[in-house]
């Protein structure tokens, strides 16, 4: 999959992918719908965002983690 709003660059916020080059990580906007923000909240905090950001940034995030195994706590 490719991935046209998101930019990883060395040189900008330590390599961090970022949407399109506003120095906006992809995990701040993932953490802020986490927290229960909507889409609608993020556009107006961040006016330069657009809604397709939003949603290619929990594309990403979803991509990054599709094969890796997260350690869980059991409840016991």
């Amino acid at each position: 999959m490719r991935f046209r709003r998101i930019t990883v660059d060395p040189n900008k916020m330590g390599g961090v992918p970022c949407i399109r080059d506003l120095r906006l990580p992809v995990a701040t906007v993932v953490a802020m719908i986490a927290d229960g923000m909507t889409t609608e909240e993020i556009l107006r905090l961040y006016p330069d965002l657009e809604e397709e950001d939003v949603r290619e940034a929990l594309l990403y995030a979803a991509e990054a983690v599709k094969e890796r195994e997260l350690p869980l706590v059991a409840n016991l």
